[in-house]
């Protein structure tokens, strides 16, 4: 097999990989806080070595898988009514606290539990400025939550949600659709901007999505249709020096 057939294998494990990613994120369109994920290719150059390449053929381009990343750009606010479901308008994230430890997520639709535990969809804490579980008196009924997270029912002030950036959200790893694990220092926001009764939508464009899928199909058979026709050229050569041969 010549190398311009392995450089076009090459390309193809790329589209197959990029295919995954719009995949996805077109199955996360309607997940709360979800940022959408994109991929980084670049070239693996390969050099040849020898005194009698061409000029010109001194190197081999072949695509690299190079990275994942994710668009951190805001997604639509979605009004649903809910005292607890929280958008954040502008940077920063929730905190909640895992089976697994603390992890970030902008997905703010939450609930009060039983014993007065406010808790994400999955059951996790979700945590104040302090880093503990925000609890509400299980007899107050009305809650109003500020632009800064303070909460307040009618017996008063129940806390404050903690509201924090990472230093690089580039090294944020996801786990699942919502949760952001991070092995950097966060730092608090001094002056968030929460608005209740909102949620933040997933930033997914379906439209951009479907565009990005059809032409990642169209290069994969485009590179499927250019290995056959390799193929049947190097079969026919072959033959040839066989027949030549005989």
């Amino acid at each position: 097999m010549e190398n311009s057939t392995y450089i076009a294998l090459s390309r193809m494990d790329a589209q197959q990989r990029a295919m995954s990613v719009v995949a996805d994120n077109m199955s996360n369109a309607s997940t709360v806080g979800y940022k959408r994920e994109n991929v980084l290719f670049s070239d693996f150059l390969s050099h040849q070595h020898g005194s009698k390449q061409a000029e010109g053929a001194d190197t081999e381009s072949y695509t690299q898988d190079r990275a994942t990343y994710r668009d951190f750009q805001q997604g639509d606010m979605q009004s649903t009514g809910n005292p607890l479901d929280l958008a954040l308008g502008g940077e920063g994230y929730f905190q909640v606290r895992t089976a697994n430890g603390v992890r970030l997520t902008r997905a703010g639709r939450f609930e009060e539990q039983q014993d007065g535990a406010v808790v994400d969809e999955s059951g996790n804490a979700l945590l104040d400025r302090d880093g503990q579980p925000i609890v509400i008196p299980q007899t107050d009924h009305r809650i109003t939550i500020s632009a800064d997270g303070v909460i307040s029912t009618e017996t008063g002030e129940q806390g404050q949600i903690g509201i924090v950036t990472a230093q690089d959200d580039n090294k944020l790893q996801a786990e699942g659709s919502r949760l952001l694990r991070t092995e950097q220092p966060t730092t608090a926001v001094e002056r968030p901007n929460i608005v209740q009764g909102m949620v933040e939508g997933s930033n997914v464009q379906m439209m951009t999505e479907v565009t990005k899928m059809m032409e990642i199909q169209r290069n994969f058979q485009f590179m499927a249709q250019f290995v056959d026709a390799e193929a049947t050229r190097q079969k026919n050569a072959i033959d040839k020096i066989v027949q030549v041969s005989a």
